[in-house]
């Protein structure tokens, strides 16, 4: 038998917070909850649960969750965001794992996720199909979350073992949310990762994606919801490399201005 610290981040996530917190109490001996500067009703209904939280302003997904695992008093942990919620296949397996021999830290298990847009669940959302299977349970000791700028993941359990179960990932629940993620994300890839500043590739990208991941995906049998992800996908693919042009012409022009300037002060 072993102890379950649950490390969970918040950021306004009053929305889903009294459907996430029931399940993770129940299998918790131990919540860190790391939230990065929420204006909603987040920290109260945490209150509501005697649950208190960690401020830490956001930089990356990744180093939130390495900073929730850093404060755990147990060598275990379950790594939850307060988007994704938990069903009773889920909970009976970990409640059971946890009942049993502690196993080898080596060992991780992920989770069997399954993403909704709009409130409906989804065969794929860029660049996930879904269900996905996230490693989240694991030996804090072994495994940490990489600082990937988009789609990081926990790295260095050796032995991956798939729970059952449906854990249901609400996200872009609502049209604002969707143009609010693909603004953030792009910018943050932008950023972080080199990318050719090319509205060429940026077109040839797209057309890309709209094939993939909206007509050879399925994802046209979805109605409105497969529209959503289908442009999702194809913005995406673009704006990055629009916004790697727009700030390579930014930084060409700043420096044509100082290099005239100079001249001109000379």
């Amino acid at each position: 038998m072993f102890k379950l610290t649950v490390c969970l981040l918040t950021y306004n996530s009053a929305r889903l917070l009294h459907k996430v917190l029931p399940p993770l109490i129940r299998i918790a001996d131990e919540i860190i909850v790391v939230d990065s500067g929420s204006s909603d009703e987040t920290l109260s209904i945490l209150e509501e649960y005697e649950i208190s939280s960690i401020f830490h302003p956001y930089a990356m997904h990744g180093e939130q969750m390495n900073i929730a695992i850093s404060r755990s008093t147990h060598r275990w942990v379950l790594c939850m965001d307060s988007d994704e919620i938990l069903d009773e296949d889920t909970l009976q397996y970990i409640l059971a794992l946890k009942s049993g021999e502690e196993p080898s830290a080596d060992c991780g298990w992920s989770l069997s996720r399954y993403w909704y847009v709009l409130g409906e669940r989804t065969r794929t959302i860029y660049p996930i199909s879904s269900p996905d299977y996230p490693l989240r349970l694991f030996n804090r000791s072994h495994v940490r979350f990489n600082n990937r700028p988009v789609d990081d993941k926990a790295v260095g359990a050796e032995q991956v073992t798939r729970i059952p179960g449906h854990v249901r990932h609400d996200t872009f629940y609502s049209l604002h949310e969707v143009f609010n993620k693909l603004n953030t994300y792009t910018s943050r890839v932008v950023k972080y990762q080199v990318l050719r500043p090319s509205i060429a590739r940026g077109v040839a990208s797209a057309i890309g994606a709209f094939f993939k991941w909206y007509l050879f995906s399925g994802a046209w049998r979805q109605g409105k919801v497969g529209v959503v992800t289908g442009f999702y996908a194809t913005a995406y693919s673009f704006l990055k490399y629009f916004k790697a042009w727009y700030q390579y012409q930014d930084k060409r022009e700043s420096a044509s201005r100082e290099h005239t300037d100079s001249h001109l002060i000379e």
